[in-house]
């Protein structure tokens, strides 16, 4: 094959250090733009990016040149700068040193965007603790 192709779908997901409430509705947009931002200068082109206070869900197309770790590296890093420099907060923002990535399937991207796009509702009934380990466990990552 003289060519290489790939098309790897991503949901990624962290949260704020101690799950602390840090992005509140009235910076909410200013924070998922920049986060747009960074993953399109990175080269991951963008479907959804959404969440809660305490965590954040981003749907995106890898760029074959990175890898996971350093897109999601870079993005957490930048955003954290971004929140502190701003002063959009009242403390130093940071998040938690893990994440979470799964690859998406085509066939199911769909209802994956509408999974992230319906985050507010979702958490009426069950906490990110509780979602998170749904995760895990749905990927063979967490016994169940």
């Amino acid at each position: 094959m003289s060519h290489s192709y790939n098309k790897i779908w991503i949901h990624a997901i962290w949260a704020t250090k101690e799950r602390e409430h840090f992005i509140r509705p009235q910076i909410e947009k200013r924070l998922y733009d920049f986060i747009y931002t960074q993953f399109i200068e990175m080269g991951c082109v963008v479907r959804i990016i959404n969440g809660m206070p305490d965590h954040i869900h981003c749907l995106f197309l890898l760029n074959p040149k990175k890898s996971i770790a350093e897109v999601i590296k870079q993005i957490k890093g930048s955003s954290s700068h971004f929140m502190t420099e701003e002063n959009l907060i009242q403390t130093k923002f940071s998040w938690q040193t893990g994440y979470a990535a799964f690859s998406v399937s085509e066939s199911v991207l769909e209802r994956v965007h509408q999974y992230i796009k319906n985050q507010k509702e979702h958490h009426r009934k069950k906490n990110f603790q509780d979602e998170y380990d749904r995760f895990l466990k749905l990927y063979g990552l967490l016994e169940k």
